[in-house]
C-alpha cells in the first residue's frame, strides 16, 4: 500500500513490527486515510503523531505520522526485476560514462547475440552510450560496465536508496530511517 503522497497530505511512515521501514526507496508511506483505517482495523500501533487532528461529531484523533505493523512482514530477499530497480542498483548512473542524465538500460551482451534480459546482463545506460554501443559486444564497442551487473538483494537496494532521500522527511520519521549513521554526542 506504499503510495506517492505529498508532504501536505500528512503521510504516515510505515514501519515493520521490528521498527524498520518496510521500504527505503520508495519510502514506505501511507496516506493519512489508510493509516487511520489500519489503526481502526487494529493492524498497526501509532508510534508518533502530527499536531493536526481529524474529528467526527463524537470522536477526535491526531493523525499518525509514524505507525508500526503489529504483525512482522518478512521482507522479500530478491527484489523484482524492474527498470527502476536496475537504475537503483546502478545508483542512477550510466554504467559506461557515469552520467545521471537521460537513463535507459542496455543489454551488455545484446539480445540478438543470445543475451538475456536478466539482472546479470542489464545495466543502466544513458541514451548516447546506449546508441554508441548499439548491438555490439563490449569488447567490439570498447565499452565495459563500471561494475559487473548482478542480482541485488533487497538490502543492497535499501542501502542505495538511502543515497537518494525523498524531498520531504518529517522530523518524527528521523529516528526510524537511518539507523546506521553515527549518533551525535
Amino acid at each position: 500500500m506504499t503510495v506517492a503522497v505529498s508532504p501536505d497530505g500528512l503521510p504516515a511512515l510505515v514501519l515493520n513490527a521490528d521498527y524498520r521501514p518496510l521500504s527505503y526507496y520508495p519510502l514506505s508511506l501511507w496516506s493519512w486515510q489508510d493509516a487511520i483505517k489500519a489503526v481502526f482495523l487494529d493492524r498497526v500501533n501509532i508510534v508518533a503523531e502530527y499536531e493536526h487532528a481529524v474529528s467526527s461529531p463524537t470522536f477526535s484523533m491526531k493523525l499518525p505520522s509514524v505507525v508500526s505493523l503489529k504483525a512482522y512482514v518478512k521482507p522479500s530477499r530478491h527484489p523484482a526485476f524492474t527498470r527502476f530497480n536496475v537504475f537503483l542498483r546502478d545508483r542512477f548512473q550510466c554504467q559506461y560514462c557515469g552520467t545521471a542524465d537521460d537513463l535507459t538500460f542496455d543489454h551488455v551482451i545484446p539480445r540478438h547475440r543470445g543475451g538475456a534480459t536478466t539482472w546479470e546482463n542489464v545495466v543502466a545506460a544513458c541514451s548516447p552510450c546506449n546508441l554508441r554501443k548499439g548491438g555490439m559486444m563490449p569488447a567490439q564497442a570498447k565499452m565495459w560496465p563500471l561494475q559487473k551487473p548482478y542480482q541485488p538483494t533487497v538490502h543492497d537496494l535499501h542501502n542505495n536508496g538511502r543515497l537518494f532521500p525523498p524531498n520531504h522527511l518529517h522530523e518524527s520519521w528521523m529516528d526510524y530511517l537511518y539507523w546506521d549513521v553515527e549518533l551525535e554526542p
